[in-house]
């Protein structure tokens, strides 16, 4: 399984319970396309703050069981700067090498324009053809999804869900490890809105904590 994100952090908060669950029986990679502090701080001390934005993704990976952490150092919230050919091309040969069965990414209707643009080159990316990857699914991130405008165009609707109710502490264990992006609860990237979430999605499964996500293709 690969799951394709934005941020350091996108990944734990969209899919942190499956990566957990799906890592106990075969292979996870994460792939993050920005170094994700360049808009959000500033300063001489910048290469640092990247370089400990890197060490937060890896530790967070070995507590999810990730098999490897793959950064493409794009540009903070300035990924509409970024060459779509170079964005897709980075995508490409990550597919290409790992070869997955499955594929996570970011949801079209995120308010958060990163997400938006890494949709568009993920499904790019996994375009018919190659034999991989066999399913597509998309992914809700707090305080980027249900922030969007409530209509059908932006609407997530998930129709899978995960049970993430054995592994929902090793997700919250993981997020602590991106502490400047936790916030106060009501906030949703606070780790009672995160368990709220999974609470509210394990309603619609009948299960204590799961995630949801839609189906974007499968291939049988």
């Amino acid at each position: 399984m690969l799951v394709i994100a934005a941020h350091p952090d996108d990944e734990v908060l969209g899919c942190g319970g499956c990566i957990a669950r799906v890592s106990e029986q075969s292979e996870v990679f994460t792939a993050i396309a920005t170094e994700g502090c360049s808009s959000q701080y500033s300063g001489g001390n910048i290469d640092s703050m990247i370089c400990e934005k890197k060490a937060a993704a890896e530790k967070a990976g070995r507590i999810l069981g990730v098999k490897k952490v793959i950064f493409g150092d794009f540009p903070d919230m300035r990924l509409d700067t970024v060459g779509h050919t170079a964005l897709n091309g980075f995508l490409e040969r990550v597919i290409d090498e790992i070869r997955p069965d499955i594929v996570l990414t970011h949801h079209s209707g995120d308010i958060n324009l990163d997400h938006q643009i890494i949709y568009r080159s993920t499904i790019v990316a996994v375009r018919p053809g190659k034999g991989y990857p066999t399913r597509v699914l998309l992914y809700e991130t707090p305080s980027a999804t249900e922030w969007q405008s409530y209509n059908a165009k932006y609407a997530f609707i998930p129709n899978l869900f995960v049970d993430i109710t054995r592994t929902i502490e090793r997700k919250i264990e993981a997020l602590r490890c991106y502490e400047t992006e936790l916030r106060n609860f009501p906030h949703p990237r606070s780790e009672q809105g995160v368990r709220a979430y999974a609470a509210f999605r394990g309603l619609a499964a009948g299960v204590r904590a799961a995630e949801g996500y839609t189906l974007f293709r499968e291939v049988c």
